[in-house]
């Protein structure tokens, strides 16, 4: 009996130590995105939830995005000049050849470790061409953090990993 109570928590206690996220991609680029073009990466307006605005929510998604960008191309810059698809104006086709935004519609920092309620974040990306200006590639996903943590976890911590798959696809063979 102890034996099989040890294996429901061990087994319950695996399960809630991994956060997890759901993307959606709403269009895919029909040929994968050339490896020589740099990427600009607009800044997107800080996350909120009811009327709590997370300051910094905005550059810690644009920098989780050059990271991600980084592994596949030589360039990838992060503007705050500009935000959203009024940046295609003004881009310089010579040395970028996509441009992402990144909107956040919902970001959420709560004490898991004492309401149990897990911090959630729900971004959608959507990547251009530069030069012709067309939507090339967009997608979105919600994350949601592990209920069991010591404290350590936050919003921005829910990022790499979707972001992460969906540039490696725009990259991939």
């Amino acid at each position: 009996m102890l034996k099989k109570l040890l294996i429901v928590l061990l087994g319950s206690a695996i399960i809630g130590c991994s956060s997890s996220y759901q993307s959606t991609d709403v269009s895919v680029p029909t040929s994968k995105l050339d490896r020589d073009l740099g990427v600009l990466i607009a800044t997107p307006v800080d996350g909120k939830f009811e009327d709590i605005v997370y300051e910094g929510s905005g550059s810690m998604t644009a920098n989780a995005l050059r990271d991600a960008f980084v592994e596949h191309t030589e360039r990838a810059d992060i503007t705050n000049s500009c935000q959203g698809v009024s940046c295609l104006q003004g881009i310089d086709a010579n040395q970028y050849g996509y441009f992402v935004k990144a909107e956040i519609f919902h970001w959420e920092d709560r004490a898991t470790e004492w309401t149990g309620k897990p911090d959630r974040i729900e971004v959608h990306l959507t990547v251009y061409a530069a030069a012709t200006k067309e939507e090339l590639a967009k997608t979105s996903f919600v994350s949601n953090s592990k209920w069991s943590t010591l404290g350590g976890d936050h919003p921005q911590d829910l990022l790499a990993e979707p972001i992460n798959e969906f540039v490696s696809q725009l990259y991939a063979n």
